[in-house]
């Protein structure tokens, strides 16, 4: 402390310690690939150029994954031009909505071949013919459960293209389906992260996704039709030529080449991926309606929410290519 005299006073002045900043205790909680702020929500590949559509309205559903389509009636045979701008918008949006079709499911079928040949799939219940599934969710109903994120079909060595699917009963509320835009969530991931998955493999198996309502004895008769096989963690699309996250939690059980204990820890961060809501779109069913996604590019989620109310789906699916 120190005094200075004056003629009239004496003037007393403290020396206080300089200002420290606030110290925050030190916390955390376990990375499990999710956070909060700004994300990167792109619908096109970059440098794509936007173009109209001529042949019907879009109207879109989220930022970069869904769009109802209007003005199509798809009972009417599908010209060229208009099977091509249908597929620009699918690479676009990844999942088409089209309101009150009520297709028969010859129909269905015929809609769907535009896209390639139909594929079966012996592990569920058929509909009127063996390329039909028929979720069937009323009281006495042999039980299967999709609300869990994922992409149909990846045990396969080509895993499917797309699926058409129509509700042919619907809940008075809920059973809604979300999708989820696995470009983004892959455009999302830190450098760090790409850099460990690109040029990475991962085994799928048909066990983990059907054990969940199937037992042994319904499983090990397809156990040689259908044995694990490996895809790229990260996919490029065929077409749109867009980077993909390609694993799910229904059918990937491990990352080749990493021990087990490392593998599980990635891919649960990688599985939460498709949990990010701006990634997402959720569609509320009315009978009638269709559904047609790029099985390449999404995940889905049917929501189980509808209990004791029925709910009937049916669904067809296009052979894919070999994922790369």
């Amino acid at each position: 402390m120190t005094t200075t005299a004056s003629p009239h006073a004496i003037t007393t002045t403290v020396d206080r310690p300089s200002a420290t900043p606030p110290v925050l205790r030190e916390a955390g909680i376990p990375q499990d690939g999710m956070y909060e702020g700004h994300r990167v929500l792109e619908r096109l590949p970059a440098g794509a150029t936007e173009r109209p559509y001529t042949l019907f309205d879009v109207v879109p559903q989220a930022r970069t994954i869904g769009a109802e389509i209007h003005g199509l009636d798809l009972t009417r045979p599908l010209e060229p031009a208009l099977r091509e701008e249908l597929n620009r918008a699918l690479l676009e949006w990844k999942v088409l909505f089209f309101r009150g079709q009520n297709l028969t499911s010859a129909a269905q079928r015929d809609f769907a071949r535009h896209w390639g040949e139909l594929e079966v799939n012996p592990l569920l219940a058929r509909g009127d013919s063996e390329d039909v599934v028929r979720f069937e969710k009323t009281a006495g109903a042999p039980k299967t459960f999709e609300n869990v994120w994922h992409t149909d079909v990846t045990f396969r060595e080509r895993p499917a293209l797309g699926a058409v699917l129509q509700l042919r009963e619907v809940p008075p509320l809920g059973g809604d389906t979300m999708w989820a835009d696995m470009a983004a969530a892959y455009d999302n991931l830190t450098q760090e992260v790409k850099d460990r998955i690109d040029g990475a493999s991962a085994v799928h198996d048909f066990i983990p996704g059907f054990a969940r309502f199937l037992g042994p004895e319904q499983l090990v008769p397809h156990q040689e039709a259908f044995p694990p096989v490996e895809h790229p963690v990260v996919r490029t699309h065929p077409e749109s030529g867009r980077r993909m996250l390609f694993v799910n939690t229904s059918f990937t059980t491990r990352i080749v080449g990493v021990d087990r204990a490392e593998s599980d820890r990635l891919l649960r961060f990688l599985f939460q991926q498709a949990h990010v809501p701006e990634y997402q779109v959720r569609f509320r069913w009315q009978a009638g309606d269709i559904a047609f996604w790029d099985n390449r590019a999404t995940q889905h989620y049917a929501v189980n929410d509808y209990a004791p109310h029925s709910r009937v789906a049916e669904r067809v699916a296009i052979a894919g290519d070999r994922p790369f």
